[in-house]
């Protein structure tokens, strides 16, 4: 019988580091924990996350409301950079303000990272920024999975998707069916660009011109480019919510994302209104008009690409929307009215 000259190849060997898995599981175990609510059963390191439904039997007929989505090409500049704080920030504010249109509270998260080879201190930092985002959110982050892709993807790349539940009564849903001309919209100051058009970004502010990123800028602050690009997207469940749990009266809501205001808004609308907008009724942030100069935007292509300054959407009564403006100033946000319901077909026009 004759030695078998082949030689073993082990998981490692193919690209997998088994045990820097387990280090990065261990060095998120903080983060993790410090979202955790009442009804979340359990620890990390399970199978599947468990969240106790015991308080869904206080609601007449309770509605879970679930979004998924990520962070885009955004990640590409975070990893120019090497800054990794902020887009797990993004991630959660992607989904929890998706949900929180429909009235819903984010009960728990879930995470996907997939990554060329795994770096625990990397995978730390971003799920920090994770926690954080759900913290801000007010919901759980109670699992998660950490891929590790040789061959597939660069050592140093990785991409990063979030799902995210939550729970409303049906009786007090937020879909839209109410809005009538003569109402009003209020807009929620964004961030910056939040977490779309980046694709557009990078090839009109970053391709060609890196050694401009580092640079402080008077026109943003004395802040650099970079570093004002990579601002996180805000999440806006904590103000919403207070509102809707107060008995404040909003009548649709729409977050901002891609597709600008102009294909976001319309989508809370019923058919026989439009929701008309004044341009020049709120302030549009100085990045987003960097970019928008440097790629010699038309105006209606911006508008339709970036959020421009405008994160969050609520429509309301016109006697009710003074009252709600009021209250979330007093929660922090920086409110303008934009526009009103008229007549239409479901679009959103400018004026």
């Amino acid at each position: 019988m004759t030695d078998d000259p082949r030689q073993p190849i082990t998981y490692r060997d193919a690209g997998v580091d088994t045990a820097e898995g387990a280090r990065a599981v261990e060095r998120i175990r903080e983060s993790v924990r410090s979202t955790r609510r009442p009804e979340v059963i359990g620890d990390i390191g399970g199978f599947g996350g468990m969240f106790s439904a015991a308080a869904f039997k206080e609601m007449q007929d309770p509605v879970l409301v679930s979004g998924t989505d990520g962070v885009g090409t955004k990640l590409l500049l975070a990893q120019k950079l090497g800054k990794h704080d902020t887009v797990g920030i993004d991630l959660v504010a992607m989904c929890a303000n998706d949900i929180l249109v429909t009235g819903a509270e984010p009960l728990f998260f879930l995470d996907y990272i997939a990554i060329g080879k795994l770096d625990s201190e990397l995978v730390a930092t971003v799920v920090a920024g994770i926690a954080e985002g759900c913290r801000q959110a007010g919901c759980a982050l109670i699992g998660g999975e950490m891929a590790e892709h040789p061959g597939a993807m660069a050592p140093g790349d990785y991409d990063l998707s979030g799902f995210c539940v939550g729970v409303v009564d049906r009786s007090k849903a937020v879909d839209g069916r109410d809005v009538r001309p003569g109402d009003v919209v209020l807009g929620l100051a964004s961030s910056g660009l939040h977490s779309n058009g980046f694709s557009l970004v990078r090839k009109a502010v970053v391709e060609g011109r890196e050694e401009e990123l580092g640079l402080q800028r008077v026109d943003l602050g004395g802040r650099s480019l970079g570093e004002v690009l990579l601002d996180p997207t805000r999440i806006y469940v904590g103000p919403v919510l207070e509102l809707l749990h107060g008995g404040a009266r909003i009548k649709a809501m729409a977050h901002i994302t891609g597709g600008g205001i102009t294909e976001n808004l319309d989508r809370c609308l019923p058919p026989q209104v439009d929701a008309v907008v004044h341009r020049g009724s709120w302030r549009v942030p100085r990045v987003i008009q960097t970019v928008v100069e440097a790629a010699a935007l038309p105006e209606d292509e911006a508008y339709k690409t970036f959020n421009m300054g405008i994160g969050f959407a609520l429509v309301a009564d016109s006697r009710e929307a003074p009252d709600i403006a009021v209250a979330l100033r007093a929660a922090g946000e920086v409110v303008y009215e934009i526009g009103e319901i008229v007549e239409g077909e479901g679009r959103v026009t400018y004026r």
